[in-house]
C-alpha cells in the first residue's frame, strides 16, 4: 500500500451517504486518525463520528481557541494568514498536512471565501451557514456532480515535500474543464504564492489535461515521501542490517530486520524496515501481517538506522511515523504455546476431484485454496471465471509420506538438540528432506492417474502445479508464499516431479520456521496439490476487498498489478501498480504505476521466461479497475462474506481468479 501525504476533501459521499441519512446515522466509526493518516485521503468527519480520545479532545479544545477569528478570508495574503485558517492533521510528523477549505460561489461573481476549517469541518456546514446552500441532500450533491452547479468546494493545501501549495476536489467531484478553468483563475488572484492542481481520480487527470492545466498527482506526491507504513506495531529484538536474505541463514525471530529491499521469501522476524518502497501485498509483507510484526519502507534506513546494527531495540511503526530506542536485552521468551489446531484432514478421499463440483466442505481433503476455487467455479460466470483443474487430494500425499517414513524422520529431528537450538542445522537437514521427496521413485499408479487426468480433463494443456496444504489460507494464518508453485509445466515426464516438488514444499525452510514460530504442530500438516490450466496472462496481480487500513472502508478495492504473469506482483521485488476504486465515488485514484521494465510470459517449452515490456506504464484502465472490483465484491459474497485477499489475471476480455482467502490485517 503506498500512503499519501496529499489529502481528500472531508466531504459528503453520494448514494451510500444519502442512505445513511434515510436512516438518521453517521456512518460506521473508522479507525483512528493514525490508520487514517496511511490512506490516500485525510480523515473524514462523516466517517468520524465515534468518541473523541483524550489527544483528540486536546486538540479540539487548541482548535476551538482559535476559533475567535474570522469566519472566513476573502484572500490569503501571507503564509500566517494560511495558517489561522488552517487545520492540521498529523502534526510534527512525516504526514503532517495543513489545510484549507475553500468554497467559490457562481452566483456571486465567482466570490470566493478562504473558510475557517478547525471551526467549519466541512463545506456544507459553511454554505449552509452563510446561505449559500439550502435544500435536501440532494442538493448537496448537486454541487460535487452538476456542471452548472452554484458552489465548487475545493481544499487548499501545503505540501512540505514539493514544496508547494496545491488544491484539489474530492475524488469523485465530475469538474469539467471550465469549472478547473475557473477555480484555477479564482486561486490565483486571491492567493498569495502560486498553486498546482492535486487530481485525485484517473477522470480528474483527463479533465486537467482538456483545460490545458498543468497538474501533479498522487503518484507524484508520493514518491517524494521517506516513509510508508506498511504494517503498524512495536517489537523488541536485536536489529541486524542485512544485504541479503539468502545470504544471512541465521536469521531469528528475535532480528529486527533493516533491508535493501523486499525479499522473495523471508523466515519469521521481530520486524521489518525496507528502504525501498514496494507491494501491499507482496507475500512478505502478508506474512508480516499474519505474524503481526511492525513493518515499514523508511527511505535510506541502512544510514539512519546504522548506529544501531547489532543493538537491541524497540521499534515501533504507527500511521504517521517510525521509532528506534536502545533497550537492554530482554529476557529469553519461553516457546509460543499451541495455536489453534489446524483443520483436521479428511484422509479418507483419495481419488482425483475436479475443481468443478467442488464447494468449499471439500477443504477437508483439498485444503482451502482448491475448495474456494473449485466452489467459485461455477458462481462468478460471466463477470469471471476459474481456470479449470483438479486437486490431488490429502490422502495420497499422507501416503506418500509414509511409504517415504517422513514422519519418524522428522520426529527424530525433533528430537535432536542441535535441530531445536541452530537455525543453520534446521535449514541444512529441511533440504535434505526436500530433496529425498522431489527424487523418490513416483509410484507408477498415482502417477499414471495424475497423467490420465491431466490428458483427458486438461488435453495436457500447460499447468501450474500448486499447494493447497491445511497450513494455509487460514483466517489466522495466510501462508503466503510459504510453499513451492511449480509454473508452466508442458511435460508428461515433468508432472510427477511437480507434484513431488509440491508436496516436499512442506519442509521448505521459511514454511517450517512459520508454523514454529505460530506454535502450529508439524505433525499435522498435510499437501494437497491442485493442478490448474496456466493462463497466458496480459496482466495479472492481486486485490483486497477492502481499505486494508481502515476496516470501515469496504466500499473500496485495493488493486495491485503488473503485466504478464502475477509472480512479479507476489514477489514484490519491485512497485506495482497500485490503484483504489471506491464504489461509492466510482473513482479511480492511482498510487503507483509499475516500475516493472519486464514480464513473465510462459514458454511453450514448458518453465517462464522473461520478455521486455513496450509502451506506457500503465497497466490497467478505469473500465477494467471497476470490472475487478465488481468481481472481487462478488468473491467475498461467494465466501461468507469476509474480506478477502484474490489473485487475478486478465486475458484479452476474460477476467481469471486464481486464488482467494481471508485477509489477514495483522496491524496492532
Amino acid at each position: 500500500m503506498l500512503h499519501l501525504r496529499a489529502p481528500l476533501k472531508p466531504i459528503a459521499l453520494p448514494r451510500a451517504f444519502l442512505a445513511v441519512l434515510a436512516t438518521a446515522c453517521l456512518l460506521s466509526p473508522a479507525a483512528s486518525p493514525l490508520v487514517q493518516a496511511q490512506t490516500a485521503r485525510k480523515p473524514s468527519p462523516y466517517e468520524n463520528a465515534r468518541p473523541l480520545r483524550p489527544d483528540e479532545r486536546e486538540a479540539r479544545k487548541e482548535e476551538d481557541a482559535r476559533g475567535s477569528g474570522p469566519a472566513f478570508l476573502d484572500q490569503i495574503r501571507t503564509q500566517d494568514e494560511f495558517r489561522q485558517l488552517a487545520r492540521v492533521y498529523n502534526a510534527g510528523t512525516p504526514l503532517e498536512i495543513p489545510h484549507v477549505l475553500f468554497v467559490i460561489d457562481r452566483q456571486r461573481a465567482n466570490r470566493i471565501y478562504y473558510v475557517h476549517t478547525p471551526r467549519y469541518a466541512l463545506h456544507e456546514t459553511f454554505a449552509r451557514e452563510r446561505r449559500l446552500l439550502s435544500g435536501d441532500k440532494a442538493a448537496l450533491i448537486a454541487q460535487y456532480k452538476d456542471p452548472n452547479r452554484r458552489l465548487l468546494f475545493g481544499t487548499l493545501s501545503w505540501q512540505r515535500d514539493l514544496p508547494g501549495y496545491t488544491y484539489e476536489f474530492w475524488e469523485g467531484d465530475l469538474l469539467t474543464p471550465a469549472l478547473l478553468a475557473l477555480t484555477e483563475e479564482t486561486l490565483a488572484a486571491t492567493f498569495h504564492e502560486p498553486l498546482r492542481f492535486k487530481t485525485n481520480s484517473t477522470l480528474q487527470e483527463q479533465t486537467a489535461q482538456r483545460a490545458g492545466l498543468s497538474f501533479v498527482t498522487q503518484e507524484a506526491l508520493l514518491r517524494e515521501q521517506t516513509f510508508l507504513p506498511l504494517n503498524t506495531g512495536r517489537a523488541q529484538g536485536r536489529l541486524r542490517i542485512v544485504k541479503s536474505v539468502d545470504d544471512t541463514p541465521d536469521l531469528s525471530p528475535t532480528d529486527i530486520v533493516v533491508l535493501d529491499e523486499v525479499p522473495v521469501a523471508l523466515p519469521p522476524v521481530a520486524g521489518l524496515v525496507t528502504q525501498r518502497p514496494s507491494t501491499l501485498l507482496s507475500h512478505v509483507n502478508l506474512l508480516a501481517k499474519g505474524w503481526r510484526i511492525p513493518n515499514a519502507y523508511v527511505r535510506d534506513a541502512v544510514a539512519a538506522l546504522r548506529e544501531h546494527d547489532g543493538q537491541w531495540v524497540e521499534l515501533t511503526v504507527s500511521g504517521n511515523g517510525y521509532q528506534v530506542q536502545r533497550i537492554a536485552q530482554p529476557a529469553a521468551h519461553a516457546p509460543k504455546a499451541a495455536s489453534a489446531p489446524l483443520p483436521k484432514p479428511d484422509l479418507s478421499v483419495r481419488a482425483i476431484k475436479p475443481l468443478s463440483g467442488m464447494t468449499t466442505r471439500d477443504s477437508r481433503h483439498c485444503g482451502v485454496k482448491a475448495a474456494n476455487l473449485g466452489a467459485l467455479k461455477s458462481v462468478l460466470p460471466p463477470a469471471a471465471s476459474v481456470p479449470d483443474g483438479f486437486c490431488i487430494p490429502f490422502a495420497q500425499y499422507a501416503a506418500f509420506m509414509r511409504q517415504l517414513r517422513v514422519p519418524e524422520r522428522v520426529a527424530a529431528l525433533e528430537q535432536r538438540p542441535d535441530f531445536a537450538a541452530d537455525a543453520n542445522v534446521r535449514r541444512a537437514e529441511l533440504a535434505a528432506l526436500r530433496q529425498d521427496i522431489i527424487q523418490a521413485p513416483a509410484d507408477p499408479a498415482l502417477a499414471a492417474a495424475w497423467h490420465d487426468r491431466w490428458q483427458k480433463q486438461l488435453q495436457g494443456h500447460g499447468v501450474f502445479v500448486r499447494s493447497s496444504s491445511n497450513s494455509e489460507d487460514l483466517p489466522g494464518f495466510s501462508g503466503a508464499g510459504l510453499y513451492t508453485t511449480v509454473p508452466n509445466v508442458t511435460q508428461a515426464d515433468a508432472l510427477a516431479r511437480a507434484v513431488q516438488t509440491v508436496w516436499a514444499s512442506v519442509y521448505n525452510f521459511e514454511a517450517y520456521e512459520a508454523r514454529r514460530a505460530a506454535g502450529i504442530g508439524q505433525e499435522g500438516v498435510v499437501m494437497a496439490v491442485l493442478v490448474q490450466l496456466a493462463a497466458a496472462s496480459d496482466s495479472s496481480g492481486v486485490m483486497i476487498t477492502r481499505d486494508p487500513f481502515d476496516a470501515s472502508r469496504r466500499y473500496v478495492t485495493y488493486i495491485s498489478a503488473k503485466r504478464g504473469l502475477g509472480i512479479k506482483v507476489v514477489e514484490g521485488k519491485r512497485q506495482a501498480e497500485q490503484l483504489m476504486y471506491s464504489s461509492w465515488s466510482k473513482a479511480v485514484q492511482v498510487l503507483s504505476r509499475s516500475a516493472e521494465d519486464t514480464q513473465l510470459v510462459a514458454d511453450a517449452a514448458g518453465g517462464l521466461r522473461e520478455v521486455p515490456i513496450e509502451g506506457a506504464r500503465q497497466v490497467l484502465n478505469d473500465a477494467l479497475v471497476a470490472r475487478l472490483a465488481a468481481v472481487g465484491r462478488q468473491v467475498r459474497q461467494r465466501l461468507g462474506n469476509v474480506d478477502q485477499d484474490i489473485e487475478w489475471a486478465v486475458q484479452g476480455d476474460r477476467i481469471l481468479i486464481l486464488q482467494a482467502r481471508p485477509y489477514i490485517d495483522g496491524s496492532r
